[in-house]
């Protein structure tokens, strides 16, 4: 699919009265649709809103966030997204590098004297900058691992090349519609919006609810194992029928309880820096992340993931230019471990979080890979624990269901783990830790652990 226009007025000239996007419970057609995102464009021009200028968001998901994207991107500005629970002190750090302009945040808080606060104000007539693919239309955080996070900047070509990735191997047509289930802070909420974009289907886009009563309707979401984990355990009745599923190892026992509900999956390997997903397969309970889609290239380097594609962002926005993300070779080095068999990308972990125990390497994904093949494990984290005599020792940190001995994990992973590999600790995952975002930082883990063992 090539645009000549921006995407929902080419929707709008193809299928105008087509339902485009469920907003709560307000559903719009593609030509509604348009008459509201000019209505705000053009209020965000009297606002003073010009192309290519750089405009922070910090709100949840919510319908008017979502017209909010889509208003500014027709003034041809460029959106960060940030996630509210961002401190402010590193938001004030982060915003002299990433040369922002303006800020919307629905509360109406104006976050800094520096910056001019948008309101939600609707104004008559339209306002609309020439389609341009490369313009820049993003930028999006890194995870941030070690120091401040990093901008990556997609241009709307790499966001549509991404789709187009995901959507040769998932099927998504204009009767589809998918869940907008991930938050917009995070390159898979707006793999998201691209896929239905690219698709012309229709989008929902519902505030805080449970997440079965959010799927009423729905036929596609982009979950996390967590998520569907307890989307199963609920009895509540769904319409879904496939799932993208990423952000940790993929239990065989999850997907073939979706399957059995008549729920597809898929799984794969994705990056910030590329625009969501890079590999992907159906899930057949394989330890590899599937085959490079159409328009990415992986190859492995002493060990290390390197990739090239389309989807690939222009560099990471410092200081009022863009820095280059590929190495001398014209490739990115991911830092992740990696191998490749037949073309299947199989992941081992960081190589940043790899540590010793007694002079042996722990991979931490490895074991935790083992650790939530366990029935009633959803998730799990292994965070090194500081040791006189080993140097580092593994610990686990797990939500599982309730009830669960975690005594009898430990006893669980002894026939599968080698002596070094067993967590010497087993520790529930707390809520304060489940941030409301995709990933949860292992370095909270770790100063987490730190505190509630010394404690003990």
């Amino acid at each position: 699919m090539t645009f000549n226009d921006w995407p929902w007025r080419h929707w709008r000239e193809v299928r105008g009265d087509a339902q485009a996007i469920r907003l709560g419970d307000e559903t719009l057609s593609w030509r509604e649709l348009c008459a509201r995102i000019d209505t705000l464009a053009a209020g965000f021009r009297e606002q003073n809103v010009q192309p290519d200028q750089a405009v922070m968001l910090r709100a949840s998901n919510h319908p008017d966030t979502l017209l909010v994207w889509l208003a500014l991107w027709q003034c041809g500005a460029r959106v960060l997204h940030v996630n509210p629970q961002l401190p402010g002190a590193l938001v004030d750090v982060l915003i002299p590098q990433l040369s922002l302009q303006h800020t919307y945040c629905p509360e109406g808080e104006k976050l800094t004297p520096v910056l001019n606060a948008l309101s939600l104000r609707q104004a008559e007539g339209q306002w609309a900058e020439p389609w341009q693919p490369e313009r820049l239309a993003s930028l999006t955080l890194t995870s941030g691992s070690t120091g401040l996070p990093k901008a990556a900047v997609h241009t709307f070509a790499a966001h549509l090349a991404s789709a187009k990735g995901v959507l040769s191997l998932m099927p998504f047509g204009p009767e589809d519609d998918w869940l907008l289930s991930l938050p917009l802070f995070h390159v898979s909420g707006q793999g998201i919006i691209w896929r239905w974009l690219l698709a012309g289907a229709r989008l929902t886009v519902r505030e805080k609810q449970p997440l079965a009563q959010a799927l009423q309707g729905c036929t596609h979401a982009s979950l996390v194992p967590t998520q569907l984990w307890r989307l199963l355990a609920d009895d509540t009745p769904v319409d879904l029928q496939a799932v993208l599923l990423g952000g940790a190892a993929i239990p065989v026992e999850l997907t073939t309880r979706a399957l059995q509900r008549g729920i597809q999956t898929w799984c794969g390997y994705g990056l910030t820096e590329f625009a969501s997903t890079v590999c992907a397969k159906p899930a057949d309970g394989a330890p590899d992340v599937g085959y490079a889609l159409p328009g990415r290239e992986v190859r492995i380097v002493n060990g290390e993931v390197w990739l090239r594609a389309e989807s690939m962002a222009a560099g990471y926005w410092r200081n009022g230019a863009l820095v280059p993300l590929v190495n001398e070779e014209g490739w990115f080095a991911t830092r992740d471990r990696g191998v490749l068999t037949d073309g299947r990308l199989s992941i081992a972990g960081r190589m940043d979080n790899l540590f010793f125990c007694g002079g042996e390497g722990v991979q931490p994904e490895e074991v935790e890979r083992v650790i939530v093949a366990h029935p009633h494990v959803q998730q799990v984290f292994i965070v090194p624990l500081e040791d006189k005599e080993f140097g580092q020792r593994p610990v686990a940190v797990v939500e599982c269901e309730s009830g669960v001995n975690t005594g009898a994990l430990a006893d669980w992973v002894k026939g599968k783990l080698a002596r070094f590999q067993q967590p010497v600790h087993w520790l529930i995952l707390p809520d304060s830790l489940k941030t409301g975002g995709i990933k949860i930082s292992r370095k909270s883990l770790g100063d987490w652990v730190f505190q509630t063992l010394r404690a003990q």
